[in-house]
């Protein structure tokens, strides 16, 4: 009966997480897309919009990493691995 609930929070954990990082890359995505639209109003601004894209990448790439941990400890403690 325990491990039923320890279950459901953790299925209910990881959804959480999962959303997390959906929103995150959403939210990515629609700087990325500014970015952009920035880029072909004018060639002034690209460089620095191609050193902004550059470190939002990175931060995706730190963000997703981060969360993708955080669900494999949460794993490892529900199933006690």
């Amino acid at each position: 009966m325990g491990k039923t609930i320890t279950m459901k929070k953790g299925i209910k954990l990881i959804k959480k997480r999962v959303n997390g990082i959906i929103w995150a890359l959403v939210g990515n995505g629609i700087l990325l897309l500014v970015l952009g639209v920035l880029a072909a109003w004018s060639t002034l601004f690209l460089k620095l919009i191609i050193g902004l894209v550059i470190i939002v990448i990175a931060f995706m790439f730190f963000y997703g990493a981060y969360k993708i941990w955080n669900i494999k400890r949460e794993v490892e403690r529900i199933f006690k691995i």
